[in-house]
């Protein structure tokens, strides 16, 4: 197996980032966040199905050879983001925290886990120190969007609870879900 194309050079402090999920429509949104972030990134690989496997993408200039999640060397990656959907997760996430990744899901694939942690950044930070699985789920849109909100709630006396309408984003649909998406919404 040759080397992929990956000519992505950044800060020598930084992580090796990986994005698995890469060319979907919520992998190529983790690309973007990414570069315009400025995201400390050492280096960055991006994975994805063999059916996209040897795309070649830019990220901040450079080529960056997508790569095939299910054949590739997974050494020297220290944190794997993934939105692959569960299937995926369940199957690769295993694969990469073993190789000694941090991996975060975007998926519902450890959800209902009790040894793997829900991380909501402004709640509980300090779950990531613990991770059993080296996972970490991310909250989908229902429940982050009144994350924050609920926990600056709980602080105050008298404040207990909160509700939030249970929309999902059409990005969870993927790349086929989008074309509907402007007939879903409500005239203005």
């Amino acid at each position: 197996m040759s080397n992929p194309v990956n000519t992505y050079t950044g800060v020598a402090d930084g992580v090796c980032v990986a994005v698995v999920g890469a060319t979907g429509q919520v992998g190529r949104v983790m690309r973007a966040m990414l570069a315009e972030r400025d995201f400390p990134a050492r280096s960055v690989r991006f994975f994805s199905s063999a059916r996209s496997a040897g795309t070649v993408v830019d990220f901040r200039g450079a080529q960056v050879e997508v790569e095939d999640v299910a054949t590739a060397d997974l050494s020297g990656i220290d944190v794997a983001i993934f939105s692959a959907g569960g299937a995926a997760s369940r199957e690769h996430a295993p694969r990469f925290a073993a190789a000694g990744a941090v991996v975060v899901d975007n998926s519902s694939a450890w959800r209902k886990d009790p040894e793997v942690p829900l991380v909501v950044s402004e709640v509980n930070p300090h779950a990531l120190r613990e991770r059993p699985r080296a996972s970490s789920p991310t909250p989908t849109a229902p429940p982050w969007r009144p994350a924050r909100p609920s926990r600056c709630c709980t602080r105050r006396p008298g404040s207990s609870a909160s509700s939030s309408p249970p929309h999902q984003a059409v990005s969870g649909s993927g790349r086929a879900g989008w074309p509907s998406w402007p007939g879903r919404c409500a005239p203005s």
